[in-house]
């Protein structure tokens, strides 16, 4: 099995544009690189729209790992769901912006919150 390294922009993007923003933009990536009509991401069309995510370099064998490696339902193709499971497993660090980000919504809770006499 092929291992492939990725530089993981994923907190930068979490950061930047919020939950439901990272969300929206998943949604776009998974879009672009699914098969209309079937609507799910099969080898094919990651192989037909790989350039449009800059993987045009990655061999036939690495697609099908990457399609493989998030196939949970093994029907050799990535739904929606599947996909972003994937991307959030692929990124190690999105965990520890999430944990920044809740104690620091929780640290301004505090602040904010005033308990009665």
């Amino acid at each position: 099995m092929v291992h492939l390294e990725f530089q993981d922009l994923l907190p930068i993007m979490a950061r930047k544009l919020g939950g439901e923003g990272l969300i929206n933009e998943l949604c776009k990536g998974y879009r672009m690189l699914m098969d209309g009509e079937k609507g799910v991401i099969t080898i094919d069309s990651l192989k037909k729209n790989s350039e449009l995510m800059g993987l045009q370099d990655f061999s036939e064998e690495e697609l099908k790992n990457m399609i493989r490696e998030g196939d949970m339902d093994g029907d050799g193709a990535l739904d929606q769901i599947e996909f972003c499971i994937l991307i959030f497993r692929l990124s190690p660090d999105l965990l520890l912006v999430a944990q920044q980000f809740l104690l620091h919504k929780a640290d301004q809770q505090q602040n904010t919150v005033q308990c009665p006499p």
